[in-house]
């Protein structure tokens, strides 16, 4: 059942992404050692009655207390074992009690922070670091521009193509985001003139990868982040305000996000820019921007000040009375 879950289910009903199926194998590779520990049999000679809900539970508690997985992860790893139980509801009803009592196992609620982000100074000095006069140094600042800008996904960044940028008017570039979902989104002038020098120089096909490495492969996501972590690093020295922050390329995509709704974009629009499944997504940005809640602040009356309604001074009325 679990074989045809990930080749029937995943691959060729959902057509899920190379990710999700990595995701969902690394759950259940961690769970079938958890059970051969545990109940000290191979995986091939498990039944569905040896996966109930306490079972599942802890397993969820072995990887949060032993193994420092936060409670965002162990919902992750719940959300994977749960699809594999929906598809089994439709496939095993002898088992329905059983996967009922698993589907029931909720997820565990966590404090959520603030979204972080950066302001544009420290993006122009995150954006100063990179050599211009080396090959890497061109790259590297395009990348930054371009994930600032747009608020495309570490995933999004990697997968573009050179044929994905569209220069001249209405320049954009076309990602391909969660969900199989096209998207496109406009550039800056800036950007355009870094793309287009980038395209030029780099010189590649249509359907190579836009941004390489120095083998000429496509670079991964862990290049991106230490090409980021490298120039922030080196940003801290001038920019002061970078070393209170960790900034990734997710905190990127904050930034233009940011960016836009304190420049007064609709949140629907933010989130078809950004390419999110639902305009709620969005709101952890508005609790973040404390200059919006500033700005409603002072609209407001202070606690302890009485209400007065004005008067105009009459004295100039007396003075024209005394003419």
């Amino acid at each position: 059942m679990l074989e045809a879950f990930f080749t029937d289910r995943l691959m060729r009903q959902r057509q899920a992404s190379p990710n999700t199926i990595a995701s969902y194998r690394d759950t259940f590779s961690l769970l079938l050692k958890f059970a051969k520990e545990r109940l000290n049999k191979p995986p091939s000679k498990l039944t569905l009655k040896d996966l109930n809900a306490s079972f599942i539970v802890s397993f969820l508690d072995n990887r949060e207390k032993v193994h420092g997985n936060s409670a965002r992860t162990r919902n992750t790893r719940l959300a994977a074992i749960h699809s594999f139980f929906r598809y089994l509801a439709l496939n095993e009803p002898q088992y329905s009690n059983l996967i009922q009592r698993v589907l029931a196992i909720p997820s565990k609620r966590y404090n959520k922070k603030l979204v972080e982000f950066l302001t544009r100074d420290e993006v122009n000095a995150i954006l100063a670091e990179p050599d211009q006069r080396k090959w890497s140094g061109r790259r590297d600042r395009a990348i930054i521009l371009l994930a600032a800008q747009t608020g495309l996904r570490v995933s999004e960044i990697i997968g573009l193509n050179c044929q994905d940028i569209v220069l001249g008017n209405g320049a954009h570039v076309r990602c391909k985001g969660k969900g199989r979902k096209e998207r496109c989104t406009p550039l800056h002038k800036e950007s355009v003139m870094v793309m287009r020098s980038w395209l030029r120089e780099h010189n590649g096909g249509p359907s190579e990868p836009l941004f390489i490495n120095a083998r000429g492969g496509a670079l991964s996501r862990d290049g991106i982040e230490y090409i980021l972590t490298k120039h922030v690093k080196a940003a801290k020295e001038k920019c002061p305000s970078l070393r209170r922050k960790r900034v990734s390329p997710h905190v990127l995509r904050h930034t233009a996000a940011m960016d836009l709704l304190q420049h007064g974009v609709d949140q629907f629009v933010i989130a078809l820019w950004l390419g999110h499944e639902s305009i709620d997504t969005t709101q952890i940005y508005i609790h973040a921007d404390l200059k919006m809640k500033e700005k409603i602040l002072r609209k407001t009356s202070p606690f302890g000040i009485k209400d007065f309604r004005y008067r105009p001074n009459d004295r100039l009325l007396d003075f024209l009375k005394g003419l």
